[in-house]
């Protein structure tokens, strides 16, 4: 059975930082990019992170860049999102997604395979 389970959200401040983990199992890990979405309310999904581990590339959205890190350990088939300088923009349910392939840049919701269930990041003025 695939699943992708992330953890780590919460309520921080503005300026603050929280880790976005999304644990894989069920699929060879290596062979998919593993995608951050987030969906604020009344706003369209936005894709705002990708890695692929196998093929050494990642992708940042122009809102994120410099302040998200994305980042894997293979061995725990677990991507994380390193998130600083948050700012109450930043407010959303955060997703993850796998995709077959090693492409990251601009890559659709609808070319990934998997999701989880969402974590909730909620950032205070």
């Amino acid at each position: 059975e695939v699943q992708l389970v992330e953890s780590g959200g919460g309520l921080v401040q503005a300026g603050g930082s929280l880790r976005l983990s999304c644990a894989a199992s069920g699929f060879t890990f290596e062979d998919y990019a593993i995608g951050w979405f987030r969906q604020a309310p009344g706003k369209e999904r936005e894709g705002v992170s990708c890695l692929s581990s196998s093929h050494g590339r990642t992708y940042y959205a122009d809102s994120v860049k410099g302040r998200f890190t994305i980042s894997s350990d293979n061995a725990k088939n677990t991507v994380y999102l390193q998130m600083n300088s948050l700012k109450p923009e930043d407010t959303a349910v955060y997703y993850c997604a796998a995709g077959v392939g090693g492409s990251v840049v601009d890559r659709p919701y609808d070319d990934y395979d998997y999701w989880g269930q969402g974590t909730q990041v909620t950032v205070s003025s």
